[in-house]
């Protein structure tokens, strides 16, 4: 059994299930051990290991201190005297950044990309999020920024060092996204592209706060599309149609942007998949990261934005999370909602919508968060062993 860790402990899933799901990097795992002094000096680095003592170092590598290797990506020389301008300074040469590198793409996203120190009645903690105007909306996750409801507050810390204090616009737990307001204009902002453009084995950038290291940069490709994802606790769950990608995440990057080879952002970051709780109780990454696609959270942001709240599409079923499938089993049918409307009865077993496979229970709901309210799609269902298609019209859940 793999066993994915939470704030509030460990939970196990089955090893095998190509469906198995996961928590997210929540508050209590997003709390950076730094200092709340920011900045890239010596002295904050050395105050993220001693202060807190949430790093461990190898035995053996490292005595009396604390040591940093800067690593330089390399380039065969007859690639990097083709690509790279010469520029001379005192005597000195530097390379210059090729354009549309990943140095070049990190370089022009860092400003628009922010650090949230956030505090609320459940403790503090630290993620990311990314600027998506220029009068200061900036898009994260829930379990980050949520925190904040109900008398917290949240510091946003911009890659220049400034701060601005944050206000909760609003949130939507079912989907982990929340979006916040800084009170500044002019801001830099990052590009939205669109997750449906996506294909396995694209190359993608993800930047953030990982354990309060602001202006972090990893780099990886998609590894997988439409991986059915939960995160959260039994209080607030969100279920994720996520991407999947091997981009090194680790607490605090949460609610940062996952990038495109264009630069543009394709996914908010949310959750992480550990073999188990390996720093200071916390658990770092294996390679198995996910998030949001931007065309969900996109529209989820734009309804908080416009209204202070979002909708959730529904159908109006209570699914049997016992069934272990194939399909996903109706065990309610909610009286005069889609469902119901639609001709569904109890017993029921889902297992298509517009053709695509549902496997289980939370596949179906995570392909039902996929889409919007209002939208049409159509059930594949299973009644005592005779197939139909039945049409719905989504419903809307209010958050």
């Amino acid at each position: 059994m793999s066993t994915p860790t939470q704030g509030m402990g460990p939970v196990s899933y089955p090893e095998a299930s190509p469906y198995s799901v996961y928590p997210p990097l929540d508050p209590t795992a997003d709390r950076a051990p730094s200092p709340r002094k920011r900045g890239p000096g010596a002295g904050a680095i050395f105050g993220l290991i001693a202060g807190a003592g949430l790093i461990a170092v190898t035995a053996g590598t490292i005595g009396g201190g604390v040591g940093y290797l800067i690593a330089r990506e390399t380039l065969p020389p007859a690639t990097t005297a083709a690509a790279a301008a010469i520029a001379t300074d005192g005597g000195a040469t530097l390379p210059s950044v090729v354009p549309g590198s990943i140095a070049d793409i990190a370089a022009a996203v860092q400003p628009a990309v922010v650090q949230l120190n956030v505090t609320g009645a459940d403790g503090e903690g630290t993620g990311s999020g990314f600027v998506i105007s220029q009068d200061g909306y900036v898009i994260t996750n829930n379990h980050v920024a949520g925190v904040a409801a109900n008398g917290g507050s949240i510091d946003v810390v911009f890659s220049d060092g400034s701060e601005a204090t944050g206000k909760l616009v609003g949130a939507n737990s079912d989907y982990d996204i929340a979006v916040v307001k800084v009170d500044k204009t002019g801001l830099s902002t990052v590009p939205l592209g669109s997750s449906a453009d996506l294909n396995v084995g694209d190359t993608v950038i993800a930047v953030g706060s990982p354990l309060g290291l602001s202006g972090t940069v990893t780099t990886g490709i998609v590894s997988a599309l439409n991986r059915p994802v939960t995160a959260g606790d039994q209080g607030s769950t969100a279920f994720i149609d996520a991407i999947q990608t091997d981009a090194a995440i680790n607490p605090g990057n949460s609610g940062g942007p996952l990038l495109d080879g264009n630069g543009e952002v394709i996914g908010v970051n949310s959750a992480i998949a550990t073999m188990g709780a390996s720093v200071g109780g916390q658990a770092g990454s294996i390679g198995l990261g996910f998030a949001i696609p931007i065309d969900t959270a996109k529209r989820i942001a734009d309804e908080i934005i416009n209204t202070g709240t979002s909708s959730t599409p529904i159908i109006g079923v209570q699914l049997d999370m016992s069934y272990t499938g194939p399909g996903a089993q109706l065990s309610v049918v909610t009286a005069g909602g889609p469902a119901d409307q639609a001709g569904l009865q109890q017993g029921d077993i889902v297992t298509a919508i517009n053709g695509d496979t549902v496997a289980d229970p939370t596949q179906l709901v995570v392909q039902i968060r996929s889409f919007a309210p209002g939208d049409s799609i159509t059930l594949t269902v299973d009644r005592n062993g005779q197939t139909t298609d039945i049409p719905v019209t989504l419903a809307a859940s209010q958050n």
